[in-house]
């Protein structure tokens, strides 16, 4: 499925949060093992799937296609000079998705460090100078920053969902986790929210919209009644986030929220999924 997107309903980013919901393992992009595609890899005793150079926006085929072909690499400066035709702007990207950390980089500021220098051409006097040993002056990354390059540089993360990393913020607010609705009895109020991945309007449900927020733990689904549609229109058909309340109606296996008021929750943009509206 994800090396044939566009396709389905669903983006690549909620696929794989969902299969890793499910027991798959995901491995992240590498130069030194990732092909053109995503392929299936053993590793650790069991099958997992290493996400391709397809997945890294800006990154031409020629490119990855030359990098397989060069390695196994000794560094990073073995890979600038072996892949000649690679262009700053794709090593800078693999960088900042941390596709470059298996050539002995600390971590990814510091392979982004490395990144400029090794495409600076230093000329006949200083080509043979060994600046490798010097520290990077740059901070790591926070967990903030990496899910933000992540969705920056591939569109989805296999590391931690945006919503876990504000969620003591809404545990504070009393807002409940998808996976814990079902535990919650029919017609209390409830607080939910999550990345918006589906916005749904048929033209039989008589002017009714229907929501599908992604968190962490899965997926909630929420019930906007026309007249609330017209009185939150703006967050609800633009805001990558929401934070919606309303009353439960746990009914045989389905637990929508009825909403009665809606807030749009201020996360990076940068770390949403594209969702798949009104079609």
């Amino acid at each position: 499925m994800l090396n044939n997107q566009p396709m389905g309903f669903y983006q690549p980013a909620t696929l794989v949060k969902d299969a890793q919901r499910h027991g798959l393992h995901f491995l992240p992009v590498d130069v030194t093992l990732s092909a053109w595609e995503c392929t299936l890899e053993h590793s650790k005793g069991e099958w997992a799937v290493r996400l391709g150079f397809n997945y890294v926006r800006g990154m031409r085929k020629q490119t990855a296609e030359a990098i397989a072909l060069a390695r196994p690499f000794c560094s990073l400066d073995d890979l600038a000079a072996r892949v000649p035709g690679i262009r700053k702007e794709e090593l800078r990207i693999l960088a900042e998705i941390g596709a470059l950390n298996p050539l002995r980089q600390e971590h990814r500021r510091a392979a982004l460090w490395e990144a400029e220098r090794a495409l600076r051409v230093a000329g006949p006097l200083f080509e043979n100078l060994d600046s490798c040993n010097e520290a990077a002056p740059l901070t790591k990354m926070n967990a903030f920053e990496r899910t933000r390059a992540d969705y920056s540089g591939t569109g989805l993360t296999i590391g931690t969902h945006p919503i876990s990393l504000y969620r003591p913020t809404f545990a504070k607010r009393g807002v409940v986790r998808a996976a814990d609705l079902m535990k919650v009895p029919d017609g209390r109020w409830v607080r939910v929210a999550g990345c918006v991945i589906c916005r749904q309007r048929p033209g039989t449900a008589k002017g009714f919209v229907f929501l599908s927020l992604e968190d962490e733990t899965g997926i909630a689904n929420a019930i906007v009644t026309p007249d609330l549609f017209e009185a939150y229109r703006l967050p609800l058909v633009q805001e990558p986030y929401l934070l919606v309340e309303g009353v439960l109606q746990n009914l045989q296996g389905t637990v929508p929220v009825k909403v009665q008021r809606v807030e749009a929750v201020r996360l990076s943009a940068d770390t949403a999924t594209r969702s798949h509206d009104f079609h």
